[in-house]
């Protein structure tokens, strides 16, 4: 998927119009404080961009999952808040139940030229997620044009993302959604070799179509995180209580000969960091050991990768020319088993290699654990980077105008 041939914000002129931005402002809340603002320092250049340039900016984005009705502790109203506070300018929120409301339109109707306004957390509306022609018509009815800067949910089709397009006279692509593209497409399309990628996380089936793509393109495929014990339970190891998808061992066994007949690397953990149980709460203490990968005792589970496995994974990257990351190698909420994520993030931090960074978890601990800044591109979307990573196409972005 190339982002060259959509429109973007450099494409357009705005002065006098009204422009409704599509951003990702799915932000962690803590009895409402926002804990983690990667996504609303994202969003600034094209908001910014779009004031200069004497736009009338509306904003809007969903958070959390509301499923369709007002609920006050999703709302977006922090989010106005701290942007009035990134922008220096007041940031109106029209806070109406049904999004497109009586506060809507009378802010979007007083705007000046550079005016700022937010609009209430689109799917508070049912509709929002089943690309509802109504709620696509109304949020179209407040705007001339259309920014999409929502890579987070590009791999969706809803009003907000890909409706609303029907109902405005230009639909363009915003800086944060052209930089994904242009990372993440050149990692994956044309990387510099070796390139090496890092899958972990909890699922194998989440990302089995992502196994199969990254394995006619990478040189090296790293697995840690929960869906590592699948992988072994396919090499024959005993995992004990570690997540298992026992309908996915014979896609494992086949996704290993795979790698072996197209000379791909395929690496697992080779040590584990086991406990009895689940630790409750999740960043609570818990008594571990660290034990060879085929020798998981029954009644333990595995929670994190071991000492010897976290040097294998950080020599691998060692030698990377690319590094692609999508999901943590453990519990990385708990101190205690975030060792093995530190670990990969450090190694990622401390080379030359291009390193993205695939939205998500992964994310999370690299900001958490302070090394954001030494990585080339952190994703702004879990599941769209994913999706992306699969070669999939992108709803979100394939309703953008062509140049």
């Amino acid at each position: 998927m190339n982002a060259l041939n959509k429109k973007t914000v450099d494409d357009i002129n705005v002065k006098g119009e009204k422009v409704l931005v599509r951003c990702d402002f799915n932000v962690p809340l803590k009895n409402g404080v926002i804990t983690d603002e990667n996504r609303i320092i994202a969003a600034l250049p094209t908001i910014k961009k779009l004031i200069a340039d004497g736009g009338k900016v509306i904003l809007c984005s969903h958070l959390g999952k509301p499923k369709g009705e007002p609920k006050p502790e999703l709302s977006l109203a922090p989010v106005a808040k701290r942007l009035s506070e990134l922008l220096g300018k007041e940031v109106v929120f029209a806070a109406d139940a049904n999004v497109v409301g009586e506060n809507a339109k009378k802010a979007v109707e007083a705007m000046q030229d550079g005016d700022v306004v937010l609009l209430e957390n689109t799917r508070y509306r049912a509709e929002e997620t089943k690309n509802g022609e109504a709620f696509s018509a109304e949020l179209g009815s407040l705007a001339d044009i259309f920014v999409n800067d929502a890579f987070g949910t590009a791999h969706r089709a809803h009003c907000s993302t890909v409706g609303v397009v029907s109902y405005v006279k230009e639909a363009v692509a915003g800086y944060l959604i052209g930089k994904e593209l242009k990372y993440l497409g050149n990692a994956v399309d044309t990387p510099v070799r070796p390139f090496v990628t890092i899958l972990g996380g909890a699922k194998v089936a989440d990302k089995l179509t992502v196994i199969e793509n990254l394995l006619n393109k990478a040189d090296t495929l790293i697995i840690g995180g929960g869906m590592a014990y699948t992988f072994l339970a396919a090499k024959g190891y005993s995992v004990g209580k570690s997540l298992l998808d026992t309908e996915k061992i014979d896609y494992c066994k086949d996704m290993l000969k795979k790698a072996e007949e197209k000379g791909v690397k395929i690496l697992l953990p080779i040590d584990c960091t086991v406990a009895k149980n689940f630790p409750d709460p999740i960043d609570g203490p818990i008594e571990v050991e660290v034990v060879d990968a085929d020798k998981i005792p029954d009644d333990h589970q595995s929670l994190d990768i071991g000492t010897k496995t976290a040097e294998l994974f950080a020599d691998a990257v060692k030698s990377a020319k690319t590094v692609v990351w999508n999901g943590p190698m453990g519990v990385f909420e708990n101190p205690t088993l975030a060792k093995g994520t530190i670990a990969v993030a450090k190694s990622l931090a401390e080379t030359d290699a291009v390193t993205v960074i695939g939205g998500g978890d992964s994310a999370a601990a690299v900001n958490t654990l302070g090394y954001g800044d030494k990585m080339t591109h952190i994703s702004t979307g879990g599941g769209a980077s994913l999706e992306f990573l699969e070669g999939k196409e992108l709803p979100g972005i394939a309703a953008l105008n062509d140049k």
